[in-house]
Parts: structure tokens; C-alpha cells; sequence
């Protein structure tokens, strides 16, 4: 079983920055091999994509969020992390992070945490 925990959420201004972690880790849990994503969810709405960081490094964005936020990974700590800068109101929402890994039969296994939150003031 793998076990995914989110921290570093908060209340910050319009215009300010946090970094969210993500500590992933399991009996037989190798970071490296697992893909790791962001995703958010605001009050009424559906669980949105934000960004995700494969095994070898290579990141993806939300087209919205491209220029203000930046994924990474730290294999030695088995952390991934979500810097976010220029906050806006609508950045407001639970943050979740989810580690994903190829079964050896092609298939893929999803690992999710509880969610961080992030609340941006106007």
C-alpha cells in the first residue's frame, strides 16, 4: 500500500505565493517509479487537472496555470512539490496529490492523498 500526504496550504493574498509538498512513501514504495500530479477541487465543481511530473522528470500543465505554477520532485525525499505564484481568488480550492504507477500487466494504480487547502483573498 502506498500512503500520500499533502501539506502547505493556506490563506494568502491575491498576489502571493505558497509551495504545496506531497510525501508519498509504502512497504515496497520506489518514488521513482511513479508519476505524480496535482489536481485541485473548488467548492461545487469537479476535481481539476493542475499539473503532473513523470518518472523521468517531464512536466505537464493546465494551459490556465502554465507560467505560475511549477511542479518538481526531490526522489531523495520521495517528495513532490507545487510552486505557486501570482495567486489569484480563483486558485481557491482543495489541492490533491496522486501517485500513479504501471502495473507490470499494462494497467495503471492510482494512489490519492486527502488534499491540502488553499484559500487566495482579494
Amino acid at each position: 500500500q502506498v500512503e500520500v500526504v499533502e501539506s502547505g496550504g493556506g490563506l494568502v493574498q491575491a498576489g502571493g505565493s505558497l509551495r504545496l509538498s506531497c510525501v508519498a512513501s509504502g512497504s515496497s514504495f520506489r518514488f521513482s517509479t511513479y508519476i505524480m500530479t496535482w489536481s485541485r477541487q473548488a467548492p461545487g465543481k469537479e476535481r481539476d487537472f493542475v499539473a503532473t511530473i513523470s518518472s523521468y522528470g517531464s512536466t505537464t500543465y493546465a494551459d490556465s496555470l502554465k507560467g505560475r505554477f511549477t511542479i518538481s520532485r526531490d526522489s531523495a525525499k520521495n517528495t513532490v512539490y507545487l510552486q505557486m505564484n501570482n495567486l489569484k481568488p480563483e486558485d481557491t480550492a482543495v489541492y490533491y496529490c496522486k501517485a500513479t504507477v504501471q502495473r507490470d500487466g499494462g494497467g495503471y494504480t492510482d494512489y490519492w492523498g486527502q488534499g491540502t487547502q488553499v484559500t487566495v483573498s482579494s
